[in-house]
């Protein structure tokens, strides 16, 4: 059994009219999309919430998963930026062994060649 994406577009508008309606234009562009990203989720968590202390950043990374569209969404922006595994991992948060994993499983599938670190 496949387990469906939450409706990110219905939580983060409820989110919005209710807590910080001032960021709704700010968020529009997002929200408006076809399909929203894990990506996408975590800029508008940047955008409505802000940056949290250290603490609550390391819970969050510990916390987060990231899907396939995503993985090769990260890996693409990794090619189209000439960036290493370590830059990658610091714009991400991530460590630079997850981003080696990902690029040694997910080497055939994302249309940009990757940069070898």
């Amino acid at each position: 059994m496949e387990r469906s994406q939450p409706n990110y577009r219905l939580i983060y508008h409820d989110i919005i009219s209710i807590k910080c309606p001032g960021k709704k234009e700010e968020c529009s562009p997002i929200l408006n999309k076809k399909e929203i990203s894990i990506l996408d989720v975590i800029k508008l968590n940047m955008i409505i919430f802000g940056i949290n202390d250290k603490e609550t950043q390391i819970f969050n990374q510990k916390h987060r998963s990231y899907d396939e569209s995503t993985i090769l969404e990260i890996l693409d922006y990794q090619a189209k930026n000439n960036l290493n595994n370590t830059q990658l991992a610091n714009h991400f948060k991530l460590s630079r062994n997850t981003v080696a994993k990902w690029k040694k499983h997910f080497k055939n599938k994302h249309l940009h060649p990757v940069k070898a670190n």
